[in-house]
């Protein structure tokens, strides 16, 4: 399925680096000019990697963006020797960027959005704070809970099951376009189709189930309101209103936590702003900014 949203990204350079944090090698991605006035770093979800981003990426002409895998994601090795809960991802964002982009933007996508507001809250410097489908109360209260207590099984599974077994669980092609469909809300049979092919490209690029695992346990275990309350910085929260796993009314509620935020909400998507309605992110973020 041909990306729609190519032609934008072939305008804008790319170009892949490393730094050493922790131990370990992070790979990252620095789209448009070093020179450009505006720098964002852009953390990814769970199971996914930057080409995630690519599409909000993309309508951010003129801004330069640096998105990074994370540990055990991507091209990015896990942490030997770390576990990899929530205290280890903050203090690798924060190592990060002071790092590579000491005062940027910070970006944080879902799973991402946890990330960047522990960090942010943890004394992370960053003149704004902009966060994507924020996962603004716990997930396994969402309006599918069911689903994520469902997924609690299949991670655990995957874990404890010969390794083997587990792995090829964890990586079955069938699940992942299950999963797909249940975050797609998109009418456009192009773009649902594109959506379910980023899926099956990057949706298991992990390193492995344990990483998988310790990275899910975080994801179901925190959200942003913990984190609220300590960001001072301006910031913008970027919500769906048919979200499934922070429901419309718990990122309102979210945005009164902050002592500084405003929310922009977009109608007929999902969890998957970043691939169906990624124009209107950009927007939001280009109006934030200025």
């Amino acid at each position: 399925m041909p990306n729609p949203y190519a032609a934008q990204l072939a305008e804008i350079p790319v170009v892949r680096r490393e730094v050493a944090l922790l131990g370990g090698t992070t790979a990252y991605w620095v789209y448009g000019d070093d020179t450009a006035t505006t720098t964002i770093v852009a953390v990814h979800g769970f199971r996914g990697e930057h080409h995630g981003l690519d599409p909000v990426v993309a309508h951010l002409r003129g801004i330069r963006v640096i998105s990074p895998d994370l540990p055990g994601f991507g091209e990015t090795a896990p942490l030997v020797g770390h576990a990899h809960d929530l205290d280890t991802y903050a203090e690798w964002l924060r190592q990060f960027v002071e790092s590579v982009a000491p005062d940027a933007v910070v970006l944080g996508h879902s799973f991402g959005s946890i990330v960047a507001s522990a960090a942010v809250a943890g004394g992370l410097s960053t003149p704004k704070l902009i966060l994507v489908n924020p996962i603004g109360a716990p997930a396994l209260e969402g309006p599918r809970g069911v689903l994520t207590r469902l997924a609690v099984f299949y991670y655990l599974a995957g874990a404890k099951l010969p390794r083997p077994v587990g792995e090829g669980l964890l990586r079955n092609g069938i699940i992942v376009r299950v999963m797909s469909n249940a975050m797609a809300k998109t009418r456009d049979p192009a773009l649902r189709r594109f959506v379910h092919e980023q899926h099956d490209e990057y949706f298991s690029r992990f390193a492995d189930r344990d990483v998988l695992h310790e990275a899910f346990v975080t994801s179901v275990s925190h959200d942003v309101r913990a984190f609220a309350p300590r960001i001072a910085q301006p910031t913008l929260l970027i919500a769906a209103e048919k979200d499934d796993i922070t429901p419309i009314e718990a990122e309102r509620h979210l945005a009164t936590l902050f002592p500084n935020a405003e929310l922009v909400e977009i109608p007929e998507v999902g969890h998957l702003i970043h691939y169906e309605t990624p124009r209107a992110a950009a927007s939001a973020i280009r109006e934030f900014l200025a």
